[in-house]
């Protein structure tokens, strides 16, 4: 945490000294505009040269002090970002806040995992590892969290996170970037709808047209400069009316390329930023270095592309205002030009935008699980294995408080399922959520909440949480009943990790029993790795028929001083103590 308090004091003296020079700027801008506007008084009053240059300077100058302006405004705003990124640190490894955007748009109650794992949505596992701005990014690391990688994609993606994580001033200048950008999924959907819009070049008598037509107009314009004959201003004229006629045909399909196009060019151009950053920094990691050669292409850089495209975008803005578009079009066929160059761009490079985009939504994914490793130095990088082997010691759920969370030892092997029982509150629910986030952590390349940990990434299948659902008219019972149909359906292709939290409560004792037995042989008859928690002794009973495969766990509780004590810690065997009846007593229900 020192460290970000740190970087929030030295970008507290940047914004300093930024507000200084930008209010500097600010008079000088303003004082070299009112010089201009009196050198041309005097200009006027005198007819001295020497105010026409004086005049033309402090225009220059009112020019330099304007861009200067703009750029110190722009490092102003990625200062302030940087200051924020790091306060939402502070205050979330305070446990004041969590900052960040959940990802609730993204929850799937159909999921296999999703809603029973708190994968999305307040205080989830998506809203506390959440470090990206773009909409790109926050859409493709929700994706990520709801599969699990072949093992080889695992394994560069565990190289280029731990690469990242060292590169803690890097990783905040991209998050700062971007969130400057201000990118929403409406400029992202438009942006990707621009490129698959049917643009047909123009033709060649219009691509002739648009040169030779300013050609004239230029010609005319210095003929009657030179010569004053009012014959070539009436050319002039017609020549000026000839080319808004020429626009006229294009008005339509140059509004229909653009339509959903304001303020897209700001968008674009801090995309483009944001692929300078990844094309210019020096990676060793393959995962990464393979995202850089994904930006070169054979006459330049994928940012260099975009901030081209930015700018044709910020110049086609002129054809909403009347005055400067009749100007513009009519001596030279401004937007016309635009245009082309519009089309020409899309042709040539409109296929891999996505692509580009798409590696800013890896790096902001990766840069999010790097962000998590930092913050968490003592969670480890599973070593993978292809056995159906899953093995973690001190295992626990990452999202507790790291002071008072406990760990527990637990291996899957040789006994591959587990049957686990313990009195409520005794910590089964969060042990099995335990196992599940973290086995979707290692599934995609994130460190996960253990001191060592050794697994074979299989799909992840669990049903926990599921709730009633009234606009489809259906029971809890009965959703339940789906899951498990789909979990099974789940295992007819391929072994999975399975999570199982007292099944079947919406039926009696002897159906619940007997179901969940036959369940538990179902999934072990299919090779499935996992738990089951249980308060059904009978149900651990099942292991002596399959003892090479089914193993009793549980959580004790105890009675001391006459208050009941949970330690958390995972045992060998069956549950004996029971609190229901206790607690009950103690608070006079019996």
């Amino acid at each position: 945490m020192e460290i970000y308090k740190s970087r929030v004091a030295q970008f507290s003296q940047v914004a300093s000294t930024l507000t200084k020079k930008y209010n500097s700027i600010s008079i000088s801008r303003l004082l070299a505009m009112v010089l201009f506007f009196v050198s041309i008084y005097y200009y006027l009053k005198t007819n001295a040269l020497l105010y026409s240059l004086a005049a033309v300077f402090f225009l220059v100058l009112f020019i330099i002090l304007m861009r200067l302006h703009t750029s110190i405004n722009t490092k102003r705003k990625i200062n302030k970002a940087l200051i924020d990124i790091n306060t939402n640190e502070i205050d979330y490894l305070e446990g004041k806040a969590i900052p960040f955007e959940n990802g609730i748009e993204f929850n799937d109650f159909h999921h296999p995992y999703a809603y029973d794992l708190d994968v999305f949505g307040a205080h989830s596992l998506f809203q506390n590892l959440n470090r990206t701005a773009t909409y790109i990014g926050k859409k493709t690391f929700a994706k990520r969290l709801l599969s699990i990688a072949p093992n080889t994609e695992i394994e560069q993606n565990q190289e280029a996170v731990r690469e990242l994580s060292a590169k803690i001033e890097w990783r905040q200048e991209f998050l700062a970037v971007a969130k400057v950008g201000e990118d929403t999924a409406t400029s992202y959907q438009n942006l990707m709808r621009w490129t698959t819009f049917n643009s047909t070049p123009l033709s060649r008598i219009t691509v002739l047209i648009s040169y030779l037509s300013p050609l004239l107009f230029i010609t005319f314009l210095i003929l009657y400069a030179v010569t004053s004959k009012l014959i070539f201003a009436s050319i002039l004229g017609y020549v000026f009316i000839f080319n808004l006629m020429v626009l006229g045909r294009f008005v339509k399909r140059i509004l229909a390329e653009v339509a959903t196009s304001t303020n897209i060019d700001i968008t674009i151009h801090q995309y483009s930023l944001l692929l300078e950053k990844i094309e210019k920094e020096p990676f060793t990691s393959q995962k990464l270095i393979q995202l850089q050669q994904q930006l070169k292409i054979e006459n330049g850089n994928a940012s260099a592309h975009l901030k081209k495209l930015s700018e044709l975008f910020s110049n086609m803005d002129s054809i909403g205002n009347f005055v400067t578009a009749t100007v513009f079009n009519g001596t030279f066929l401004f937007n016309l030009h635009v245009f082309k160059a519009l089309l020409k761009w899309k042709n040539n490079n409109g296929t891999a935008l996505e692509q580009w985009l798409n590696v800013i939504g890896e790096m902001e994914m990766l840069n999010s699980l790097a962000n998590f490793g930092y913050n968490n130095p003592d969670f480890v990088y599973p070593s993978l294995n292809t056995k159906y082997e899953v093995d973690f010691k001190g295992l626990s759920h990452p999202l507790l408080n790291k002071k008072t969370r406990i760990g527990n030892d637990v291996c899957f092997y040789p006994q591959s399922f587990m049957i686990l029982t313990g009195s409520n509150m005794s910590g089964k629910s969060t042990f099995l959520r335990s196992l599940g986030i973290n086995m979707v952590l290692a599934g995609i390349g994130s460190p996960v909440c253990a001191l060592q940990a050794n697994i074979h990434p299989l799909p992840v299948l669990v049903s926990m949480r599921l709730s009633d659902s009234l606009a489809d008219s259906e029971s809890y019972f009965f959703a339940e009943i789906k899951r498990l149909k789909q979990i099974m359906d789940e295992l007819h292709h391929t072994p999975a990790f399975i999570l199982l939290d007292e099944i079947l409560r919406g039926t009696n004792s002897d159906d619940k029993r007997n179901g969940t037995i036959e369940v538990v042989k179902k999934v072990i008859a299919k090779n499935a790795i996992g738990a089951i928690a249980t308060h059904d002794i009978e149900v651990c009973l099942t292991t002596n028929e399959y003892p090479e495969t089914l193993v009793n766990k549980c959580f004790e509780v105890e009675i001391v001083n006459d208050e009941l004590h949970f330690d958390y810690k995972l045992r060998d065997g069956i549950c004996k103590n029971k609190s229901a009846t206790f607690l009950m007593k103690k608070m006079g229900v019996i």
